[in-house]
């Protein structure tokens, strides 16, 4: 009896598995394409204020 009742559950946890794939395929909507990223130079500016202060960390570390 524990056997049948480890293959039921196997067996509902494959169908489970499978309807949760198939469901949103059912749709046959597609998304809308995200907008493209627009950047405004805030995250370039941020990554350059970044490796400067690294590099006065380095040769602060350097000169003491």
């Amino acid at each position: 009896m524990a056997v049948s009742n480890i293959s039921f559950g196997v067996f509902v946890a494959i169908v489970a598995i499978i309807f949760a794939i198939s469901m949103p395929l059912a749709h046959g909507q597609s998304s809308a394409p995200a907008p493209s990223p627009t950047s405004d130079g805030a995250a370039i500016d941020q990554g350059v204020a970044c490796i400067l202060m690294l590099v006065a960390l380095v040769l602060t570390y350097l000169i003491h």
